[in-house]
């Protein structure tokens, strides 16, 4: 297919590099013209099967494209959204933006001609730009389809082939399910690891700090603008996930002050260590079910995935994890 990426950092130069080694013909684009000219330079060295084009304006990406991905952060998105409409673009828009809700509100805003699956790759590492980019990123992760109440199902089926061509597990979802389990699992870890960075400032603590520190923190060194736009974009769940997080460490400062502080941690531990220790469960033998809205949706509620469309597009292959 002929897929166009707009925005060229950590996930879109990513993108572009994972779906022209699949074979897809490609373009991409960045508004900042440093990276556009990494990016051309990056073509030239990749194997003659697995190059792409840079374009010169983000209009130049739509003439041809039957998919455009925008893969820029959060606030960029309105803006890209508005090229699009102008120039009268009619095939499917995705994107990689790593909140579903608000993009949502703003495809819906537009009077538009396109058809829309939000997604989200759970993928990434703490640094940033296309010099960072990675063919090989979003393999075996999961990566999250929408599938709202207006979105076209044969759209979704078709982000969902293009997705596990990758190799990644795609997960079905909606944008406000998609917000409120990320909230949890992606944007308060990020700025527990900022608060947890913070308190560490001293250069004792630095030379002390063992590998539970390392990996508990390793998130905090993601640029300050994508945390930003992670979490203020996703305040309501996050401030949901926080007040969460919070009362369980009040909980935590209760058995210190407990008469026998030991007992009462190892009795505050245990629900937290019986919960990773079964994390990340195996998975269970691949099913068909039928690629209709409800099932699908049910498998995504379930922790399930899709590794595969049939050709007739009328079921999925499908795992549940045990």
């Amino acid at each position: 297919m002929d897929v166009a990426v707009i925005g060229l950092g950590l996930i879109g130069g990513s993108l572009l590099r994972a779906l022209a080694a699949g074979g897809h013909r490609v373009i991409g684009y960045d508004a900042d013209p440093a990276t556009r000219a990494m990016a051309r330079t990056a073509a030239a060295q990749a194997p003659a099967a697995a190059r792409w084009e840079v374009a010169k304006a983000l209009s130049d990406t739509l003439r041809r494209a039957d998919i455009v991905a925008i893969a820029t952060p959060l606030p960029a998105v309105g803006k890209v959204l508005d090229q699009i409409v102008a120039a009268g673009y009619s095939g499917l828009v995705t994107d990689a933006v790593s909140v579903k809700q608000p993009v949502r509100e703003l495809v819906n805003q537009r009077e538009r001609l396109f058809g829309y699956v939000g997604g989200h790759p759970m993928a990434g590492r703490e640094r940033a730009g296309f010099a960072s980019a990675d063919a090989e990123l979003f393999r075996g992760c999961a990566w999250v389809l929408c599938l709202d109440a207006e979105t076209d199902l044969g759209d979704w089926l078709t982000m969902a082939t293009v997705a596990t061509g990758l190799g990644v597990r795609v997960v079905p979802t909606t944008a406000i399910a998609h917000d409120e389990a990320v909230a949890t699992v992606s944007h308060v870890p990020h700025l527990l690891a900022s608060a947890l960075s913070r308190a560490a400032a001293v250069p004792l603590a630095g030379t002390l700090a063992a590998g539970s520190f390392r990996d508990g923190t390793r998130v905090a060194a993601s640029p300050p603008g994508l945390i930003a736009a992670m979490c203020g974009g996703n305040s309501g769940p996050v401030l949901a996930a926080l007040d969460a997080l919070l009362a369980e460490l009040a909980h935590a400062r209760e058995a210190l002050l407990a008469e026998d502080p030991v007992n009462a941690v190892r009795a505050w531990a245990q629900p937290g260590h019986d919960v990773r220790s079964s994390w990340p469960r195996g998975w269970g033998a691949p099913v068909t079910i039928p690629a209709r809205p409800k099932e699908l949706l049910s498998l995504g509620e379930t922790g399930g995935w899709v590794t595969a469309v049939s050709a007739d597009r009328r079921t999925v292959t499908a795992v549940r994890p045990v």
